[in-house]
């Protein structure tokens, strides 16, 4: 492969697409008899990357990624049920993208993808991605699903007001559990998860433990980690307002792998202790008129305790975030800002682990450059977005990169995927703390209503943290172009339910 100090932008920005794609398939139409319904997504991306210099490894690559999901789903009076299966394919993983030297680590997704899959260019693999049967009981908001299934924090409702069903998504949901929808692999759960609810409240609690995938592309085995989550949420306001309270336990008992922390080496090799977790936390969006334009707000905090095998777990997560809606302009621009903070480490040789744990997140959507995640970190950000055509989505970021504790790690990742790895890394701050600063773009365009093509291309100017660690190019660009496509059919008429 040849190898090259930098890339040129305008390259990249031809192979990018936007944001996250969640690939999760349609669900049956509530209270009806339906017939079944078979859908086919094909999402196929292609990636070019230039990572921070580390000669004599590969720093410029490019990937392909590609994913069939096929489903089948049901409502039969009081019951639903969903078999959905994934096919995914690695395309010309770069064998030289995982540095020798231990600080310099992976170098891009096409690296992770590589180690995780036995150091293999190629890797193929089918899993059941969900298989799940849910129980509608006379109030249909009520249910009560068993199998496994796809779940996401902070999305247990749907707001109709269109401002909050974006913050919602793009900057609540998914902050601790997610299915990594934007990797080749993703997660799932096995488990139970239920819900109970009226017109402006819901109550959901979710038991489950997760699967493989992510960066391996065989999703089929659980692994020794397992989570229970207990949220209430409530619309407020004339549904102009929505706030969350939730509690999360999280137990990792896959003892025989090395934590990802600050410690020494030899510290953390000889921690064998489960890791358990509690972690406690709400938020609250509000979408407000003023005028004919929109002012939104965002407050998003968690606390955390328990047990990082032999180290006491204390730490936390704070985001605040607003922005102006220009509704009276025709393409109806949005301009943000915001920070999050979460706590690190700043004493390695104490009894207590003080970095905020981000659990079992999908990390891409606050990290749409994924060199860095919610972990240890200060980020503060500004953000554009518009909608130039009725079916165009346009968004620009501009993010200032700190870690919060020098002497802790900069952090990547987003948790568990395997038995025989951490899920997260690890690269030391050397008591800096500037990381980065990224500027990224990203276009959604809905070609048809079954074709949507996406572009996304982001750089990041390395500072100090990122120069200590690669010092012949502190710079990265990483872009994508993509294209899903998406069909449904459904195998005959619905019916109504008839009342008892």
């Amino acid at each position: 492969m040849t190898r090259h100090s930098s890339i040129c932008p305008a390259i990249l920005l031809l192979l990018a697409v936007t944001g996250y794609s969640q690939t999760k398939p349609a669900a049956p139409p509530a209270n009806h008899d339906s017939p079944a319904t078979v859908t086919a997504i094909v999402r196929e991306r292609t990636n070019a990357t230039q990572w921070f210099s580390a000669t004599p490894t590969s720093e410029v690559y490019g990937q392909q990624d590609s994913l069939l999901r096929l489903s089948i789903a049901q409502r039969i009076r009081h019951f639903d049920y969903m078999a959905d299966l994934g096919q995914t394919t690695e395309l010309g993983l770069p064998v030289d993208a995982v540095s020798p030297v231990a600080a310099q680590g992976q170098l891009g997704l096409g690296g992770s993808y590589f180690a995780a899959n036995g150091n293999n260019s190629y890797p193929v693999a089918a899993s059941l991605r969900q298989g799940f049967l849910r129980y509608h009981f006379k109030r249909d908001a009520t249910v009560l699903r068993v199998g496994r299934f796809e779940f996401f924090d902070g999305q247990e409702t749907a707001p109709k007001n269109p401002t909050l069903a974006w913050l919602q998504t793009n900057r609540i949901g998914h902050r601790l559990i997610g299915n990594f929808g934007f990797s080749n692999g993703q997660r799932s759960f096995d488990g139970v998860d239920g819900k109970v609810g009226g017109s402006n409240w819901d109550v959901t609690a979710m038991a489950g433990r997760a699967t493989q995938g992510v960066f391996n592309m065989n999703a089929n085995p659980d692994l020794n980690v397992d989570v229970q989550y207990l949220a209430y949420t409530r619309s407020l306001a004339k549904n102009r307002v929505v706030v969350r309270a939730f509690g999360m336990d999280y137990h990792d008992g896959r003892t025989g792998l090395t934590k990802t922390d600050n410690r020494t080496a030899a510290a953390r090799a000889l921690d064998h202790k489960n890791i358990r977790i509690g972690s406690y936390g709400g938020d609250l969006i509000a979408a407000m008129p003023v005028g004919k334009n929109t002012v939104d707000f965002l407050f998003w905090g968690v606390l955390q305790n328990g047990q990082w095998g032999l180290l006491e777990q204390h730490s936390g997560a704070v985001a605040i975030e607003g922005g102006l809606k220009l509704e009276s302009v025709a393409t109806k621009p949005w301009i943000r800002g915001g920070m999050l903070r979460s706590t690190g480490d700043n004493n390695n040789t104490d009894t207590v682990h003080n970095t905020f744990f981000s659990v079992l997140p999908t990390p891409r959507i606050y990290a749409r450059f994924p060199f860095f995640n919610t972990m240890n970190s200060k980020d503060e950000f500004v953000q554009f977005i518009d909608k130039p055509t009725a079916k165009t989505d346009l968004r620009a970021d501009l993010h200032f990169l700190q870690l919060t504790a020098p002497t802790d790690f900069w952090y990547g990742g987003g948790g568990a995927f395997d038995n025989k790895v951490f899920g997260y890394t690890g690269r030391p701050g050397n008591n800096h703390g500037s990381l980065a600063t990224m500027a990224d773009i990203s276009i959604d365009h809905a070609l048809t209503p079954k074709i949507t093509v996406s572009a996304y291309y982001a750089q990041a100017f390395g500072k100090t943290v990122v120069s200590t660690i690669y010092p012949t190019g502190h710079n990265a660009q990483y872009g994508y172009f993509e294209v899903t496509y998406k069909l449904s059919k459904a195998l005959g008429k619905a019916k109504a339910l008839k009342k008892p």
